[in-house]
């Protein structure tokens, strides 16, 4: 099982080589469960099958079966679009085998991953002492830093270890920071918002009303909401937080992308003061799935709470001021050295190649914006910040967005779900692939 198999190999680069070279990338449908148990039916045996066998089975029966999130007509949920130079290189790092735990096992790779890092803390405008890790996305990003601002606000408060806490929340954040808060043992605090954007002053409201009996230790603000992708008021809520003394916490694992892209740069004034931030480069940095990035304003305070103790990790752990280990800022221990594809990418496009991409998504997310208010039976629900465009076709139902959506995947035109607004069930389109055409959305559009 561990040789060099070289007919394995060609087998598997020739349909590689297709699959990259696929432009534009076609959407494919969903599976259907029977045909799919059909297929894999004794694959898996004692004696083992041909390999052009079983790659038959994965290109001809479950490649087709997957809804493609990088082809430029993915427009549901958050798409993905990797360079072809970070798909390549995820291969590289598959076959190098590294365990991205720490300095003293994968040096080169734990450098070349913090200066992409380096990077983003720069475009945050956070102080030179910020850093963190790669982890596998969001989720993982926001549990790890809430964890940190939960173990930070215990500790300045003289609190034991199961003494109730909550931090602050807007009735419009991401779900996976609820479900980290409810796996943390942290309540929320649920502020209700002014036109979906949280602010400062509706932080300061809420603590001011409050008459809770656990202690408020931090705030979680949103760069860049999934489903209408607003940008939260980040300098009042910063503001706020000083006031208070909460850990500040920006949700960036859509939006923080943006960071790149000088036409918006400026809805994230006050990212700078984030105690933590999260952005996922496999949504909107064109990085492979799965990668996303946790950063701290004060790294040893991650260190403190993530480092796992145990006489075999002694080695790893020492005074050394070069040693950087990843493991010790996420709940992780194991890690793939996941940062490596997106440093390759950005070292052979440049940040200029980037920037115009991200710039390339945002100018025709205004375009649709356009189309959509000229339209004679669509409704533009609100102007997009970010990518996102949330619309309504005048005197359909539930039922006929459904049907509209199925139709769009039938004829490969698009892959377009609806969402919910406000109650109301409604049409969104999420822009990121640099390869999505206006006309691709005239041609969605002459179907409603």
């Amino acid at each position: 099982m561990h040789t060099y198999d070289a007919r394995l190999a060609d087998l598997v680069f020739d349909y590689m080589r297709d699959r990259l070279q696929l432009d534009p990338v076609p959407l494919d449908h969903p599976g259907e469960r029977a045909k799919l148990d059909d297929a894999l039916a004794g694959l898996l045996d004692a004696h083992g099958h041909d390999p052009a066998q079983v790659l038959s089975v994965y290109a001809e029966q479950l490649a087709p079966a997957v809804i493609s999130c990088d082809s430029p007509r993915f427009l549901s949920f958050i798409p993905a679009a990797p360079t072809k130079a970070a798909l390549l290189f995820d291969m590289v790092v598959s076959c190098a085998s590294l365990q991205g735990i720490s300095w003293l096992e994968a040096a080169g790779a734990v450098a070349a991953e913090n200066q992409v890092l380096r990077l983003i803390v720069n475009l945050a405008d956070m102080p030179e002492s910020a850093g963190g890790c790669f982890v596998t996305g969001g989720s993982a990003g926001n549990l790890s830093a809430l964890v940190v601002a939960r173990e930070t606000g215990r500790h300045r408060l003289g609190l034991g270890a199961y003494d109730r806490t909550r931090i602050a929340v807007s009735d419009q954040t991401h779900s996976s920071v609820i479900n980290a808060l409810r796996i943390i043992g942290v309540e929320p605090l649920v502020v209700p918002t002014t036109d979906h954007r949280f602010t400062g002053t509706d932080l300061r409201a809420a603590l001011v009303r409050d008459t809770g009996d656990a202690p408020v230790i931090g705030v979680v603000a949103t760069a860049g909401t999934t489903n209408a992708g607003i940008v939260d008021d980040l300098a009042g809520i910063a503001a706020t937080a000083r006031e208070s003394d909460l850990w500040f916490h920006v949700d960036g694992a859509y939006g923080g992308a943006g960071l790149f892209a000088p036409s918006v740069r400026a809805k994230y004034n006050g990212i700078e003061h984030a105690d933590s931030f999260v952005v996922d480069p496999h949504k909107w940095l064109f990085a492979p799935f799965d990668c996303a990035a946790v950063l701290y304003q004060q790294p040893h305070l991650a260190k403190a709470v993530h480092t796992q103790d145990a006489s075999y990790l002694d080695v790893i752990h020492t005074d050394s001021p070069e040693e950087w280990n990843p493991t010790d800022y996420a709940y992780h221990l194991t890690r793939r050295a996941r940062g490596l594809p997106l440093w390759f990418s950005l070292a052979v496009h440049g940040t200029d190649a980037y920037r115009d991409a991200i710039e390339a998504a945002l100018s025709v997310t205004k375009a649709a914006a356009d189309l959509i208010r000229r339209h004679p039976e669509l409704e533009l629900i609100r102007e997009p910040e970010l990518s996102a465009v949330l619309f309504r076709r005048k005197g359909w139902t539930p039922a006929d967005y459904d049907a509209w959506s199925r139709r769009l995947l039938a004829g490969q035109v698009a892959f377009v779900t609806p969402t919910s607004w406000e109650g109301e069930t409604v049409a969104r389109f999420a822009f990121l692939h640099p390869g999505t055409a206006l006309a691709m959305v005239e041609e969605i559009l002459a179907t409603v």
